[in-house]
């Protein structure tokens, strides 16, 4: 790795001593997690805040620390954010769950839609992982706010990282859970006594954030100091604000906003481009958003890590493969069945599996990073908005850019209905296992309780609509009796 990246041994040794300060006041993932999550004694006395926030640099290094912890989590033995490739994967049509003699309970319950707030553990609750840093960006608005000692264009920048990181967690928690409490203080007399928000609320509160981010932050991409342009796409910009409102903006049904932010995107070619299939998940992808680093030990990925399987196949540490349900979705022809899916033969049997990214080799020098926002994304999110405008056409023309990369002959569709089967299709065989859009999609687009029951039963399971959601665990249910529980748990 070179010696000027994000993550590298000079910025580890400063971590462990400036950035140690703002993980003793904020308290560590590993403290609260133990605890009612938006109910946290506040740790934060306005002398060490001031120490924290008292100089670029410290200020710096606690946003780092959360991209750091984000990229250091557990891929599939905990429900971290990172995980959120791994498990809803399972829940969905996606992966499938070798569990033969081997069986992890939690990991079998969301493979077979059977979760139980009984039996859930907070290591494998993604309500006990994400408010963690909801807490965190909580902490640091509040610090940069109350901070006079900041250059102004640091202050920005890091409270636009702030509002866009409290954003992007909400938005998985509202998506994963529905109605959730709206914490947005430090106040532990305030978080204690929230109900749910009813979901329209939340998203409104998402809006507001990310429209402050994308006001906040500025085009560049920054290393670590937030003092100089970094050719690695790690750190939110304003355009990774766009790029989440743009799906925010979807899910939401509006529809102009969200064809005008993902068109604001696509239009920046001089940023952003569509690359090769084989190069969308490298480090310096023309089509990154925004990635993670790697942080693990030895590795690149942590998706190469788990997905790819050896040549004894899926066992204890490669415990999942690709369902025939997504492998058959693929039409002939489409190179990324062949270029993003691998397999092995172990046993007599031919096992499939994600290989977006390539690199498992340990300690291998690092040249993938892990893609949360790409530009194809956006393609199909303004493809989907300009269908449900009314202008069919212009969505499939977005649509037949993907398909032409992937080797495919341009598609029509002469309504709507139409149109969305030809995007949902598209999304499923391009966005397979990244970040739950697979298991999102399913659900905003009502196709989850027409699939879902088959494919549950062929999983062992059996569908009701109420698992469309995650339960609350129980643990949160008995410290906080104003939170009520998901139906069908």
């Amino acid at each position: 790795m070179k010696n000027n990246n994000l993550y590298n041994c000079k910025y580890h040794k400063y971590s462990l001593t400036k950035h140690l300060l703002f993980w003793i006041t904020v308290t560590t993932i590993s403290s609260f997690s133990c605890r009612k999550l938006v109910e946290v004694d506040a740790p934060i006395t306005s002398t060490n805040a001031a120490v924290v926030f008292s100089s670029d640099a410290t200020a710096a290094s606690s946003l780092t620390g959360i991209y750091d912890y984000i990229s250091s989590q557990s891929f599939y033995q905990t429900a971290g954010l990172l995980s959120l490739s791994y498990f809803p994967s399972l829940s969905s049509d996606e992966l499938t769950y070798y569990n033969v003699g081997i069986a992890d309970l939690n990991t079998l319950m969301y493979y077979t839609n059977s979760l139980s707030s009984q039996t859930l553990s907070s290591n494998d609750d993604y309500w006990s992982q994400i408010y963690p840093f909801v807490y965190q960006a909580n902490a640091a608005i509040e610090g940069l706010n109350n901070s006079t000692a900041l250059t102004p264009k640091v202050k920005s920048q890091l409270l636009g990282e702030a509002k866009f990181i409290r954003a992007f967690c909400y938005f998985y928690l509202t998506n994963l859970y529905g109605d959730v409490p709206l914490a947005l203080t430090t106040d532990y007399k305030v978080n204690q006594a929230l109900a749910r928000s009813d979901q329209d609320d939340v998203y409104k509160q998402i809006i507001t954030d990310l429209k402050d981010a994308e006001e906040l932050m500025d085009d560049t991409y920054y290393d670590a100091s937030i003092t100089k342009p970094y050719d690695f796409r790690v750190r939110p910009n304003k355009w990774v604000a766009i790029a989440l409102l743009a799906r925010v903006y979807l899910y939401t049904k509006d529809y102009p906003d969200a064809d005008a932010e993902a068109t604001a995107i696509i239009n920046n070619n001089a940023l952003y481009k569509l690359d090769s299939l084989n190069n969308v998940f490298l480090a310096k992808s023309a089509e990154a958003i925004w990635q993670l680093q790697p942080v693990g030990y030895g590795i690149n990925t942590r998706d190469a890590a788990t997905f790819i399987l050896p040549a004894s196949g899926p066992g204890t540490a490669y415990p999942v493969y690709l369902s025939n349900y997504l492998l058959n979705s693929f039409e002939n022809g489409d190179l990324r069945r062949k270029q993003w899916i691998d397999s092995v033969i172990a046993g007599g049997t031919t096992y499939y599996f994600p290989y977006k990214y390539k690199v498992n080799t340990p300690n291998a020098p690092v040249t993938e990073y892990e893609m949360v926002f790409r530009l194809t994304e956006q393609y199909l999110i303004r493809a989907e908005a300009k269908a449900n405008e009314g202008s069919i056409d212009e969505g499939m023309k977005d649509i037949n850019v993907i398909r032409e990369r992937a080797g495919l002959r341009d598609t029509s569709a002469s309504s709507l209905a139409a149109a969305m089967q030809i995007i949902m299709h598209e999304r499923q065989v391009e966005l397979f296992t990244e970040w739950g859009n697979r298991w999102l999609d399913l659900k905003r687009s009502g196709m989850a309780d027409t699939l879902m029951p088959s494919i549950t039963a062929a999983k062992g399971g059996t569908w009701k609509t109420g698992y469309k959601l995650y339960p609350i665990i129980l643990g949160e249910l008995q410290k906080e009796p104003s939170l009520t529980q998901n139906p069908d748990y």
